[in-house]
């Protein structure tokens, strides 16, 4: 279902049942859009995008009382661009930006004010939290949790699970957040944490179900729970 000429269509537009495209909506060229999508109000689809089944793209966020940090309310609008495949189940709300041939796994959901680089991959399930920037060809894997105020910059590697913070003082108050910064080429193993503020360093190695509660220096390799390098 749509909502009248406000909505700019492509070719070769394919929608599957029961799909919910409000105003102000841009599609470009060989879409495909699956069963009981929704797509909220200002959202811009670039050409080649496949949009899986149950998926809610726009949305705005929500906040209550207890929220030190609260969201923003005048956002811009979802862009996604060319080539970019969305699993089912995913919802990506409206301030994020997917940039082209992004692979958005099934069940993810990715939180206002994101940027996904080129080619990235965010995996089954993934959440993504608000402020955070992806670069381009990263990979981050299934269930991995990346918190808000963080930056991940090209080509890293997250393994599965992999939780990361961004509050040292575990919501005490409206303190300064500052999630991890992952440099360059580094790889994260399984069910590794980043605690708040620190630095993976470029081309540096996290061992799987390492505690990082300090910097790691580029090219070393850190495994164990407190993490320390491996001589």
């Amino acid at each position: 279902m749509d909502q009248g000429q406000q909505i700019s269509y492509g070719k070769n537009v394919t929608t599957g049942l029961h799909v919910v495209i409000e105003p102000d909506v841009t599609i470009g060229d060989d879409v495909t859009i699956g069963n009981h999508v929704v797509i909220k109000s200002g959202t811009q689809i670039g050409s080649g995008v496949q949009i899986g089944d149950l998926s809610v793209l726009g949305k705005g966020p929500a906040s209550n009382k207890k929220m030190a940090l609260k969201p923003v309310a005048d956002l811009p609008p979802l862009l996604i661009g060319d080539d970019v495949k969305i699993g089912c189940g995913v919802v990506i709300y409206a301030g994020v930006a997917l940039e082209n041939d992004v692979l958005v796994g099934d069940m993810a959901s990715i939180r206002e004010r994101v940027t996904v680089g080129e080619s990235s991959i965010i995996g089954r399930n993934v959440i993504v939290e608000p402020k955070t920037t992806i670069g381009k060809r990263v990979t981050v894997q299934t269930s991995s949790y990346i918190t808000s105020d963080m930056i991940i910059e090209d080509d890293v590697f997250i393994g599965p699970c992999c939780s990361t913070a961004n509050d040292k003082y575990m919501g005490r108050g409206n303190y300064h957040h500052q999630g991890p910064i992952i440099k360059q080429r580094a790889r994260i193993g399984n069910n590794a944490t980043l605690l708040p503020g620190i630095t993976i360093g470029e081309e540096a190695i996290v061992g799987a179900g390492a505690v990082i509660t300090k910097d790691v220096p580029s090219g070393q390799t850190y495994v164990g729970n407190p993490g320390r390098p491996i001589k």
